[in-house]
């Protein structure tokens, strides 16, 4: 019972935070680079996220258009100004559940996997899927863990022919 009571108090916490920390985010300080290189935070990338999912018309701030993926654990958005990461150029992006992924043009995912130091989990002709560790870290209060896990992904999607989908994953997990 003092478990399920303990885990029921992380995920109100969690919910007071997540409202915070999306009042909290300013757009003008948004470091997309930094978010999908995997050089920021948990915190800052769930205060953009937060901020993204629930403020109305946050992706019209940011000049952004909402497009249809084709898939339906991807949210796609088309950029009016070309966005440089991993020493590429975009103006598509998409998010997973778990955070941000650039979507290229001019590599392929093995290519950029080797330049980035990302591990193949699967590489044939028809998928690629690769994930470099960058942080990972536990803490335990009154019972409760919380887990960080930061990982640089990149991989193809059928739904993407041709491009390559390259971003970090940003997951916290209460146990």
């Amino acid at each position: 019972m003092h478990r399920a009571y303990c885990f029921a108090a992380g995920l109100l916490a969690l919910a007071a935070v997540r409202s915070a920390v999306a009042q909290d985010f300013d757009p003008s300080a948004l470091d997309l680079p930094a978010l999908l290189e995997c050089r920021a935070d948990v915190p800052t990338y769930n205060g953009f996220a937060f901020w993204l999912a629930g403020e109305t018309n946050a992706a019209d701030t940011l000049g952004w258009r909402k497009v249809d993926s084709g898939n339906p654990f991807l949210s796609q958005y088309e950029m009016e100004e070309p966005l440089a990461a991993f020493g590429l150029e975009t103006r598509t992006l998409v998010f997973s559940s778990s955070g941000p992924m650039a979507v290229l043009d001019g590599t392929t995912a093995p290519e950029l996997a080797s330049k980035l130091g990302v591990e193949p989990i699967i590489s044939t002709p028809q998928k690629f899927l690769g994930e470099r560790v960058v942080s990972e870290k536990s803490e335990t209060s009154e019972g409760v863990t919380f887990a960080t896990r930061i990982s640089l992904n990149v991989s193809t999607v059928e739904t993407h022919p041709g491009k390559v989908l390259a971003g970090c994953s940003y997951k916290i997990e209460v146990n």
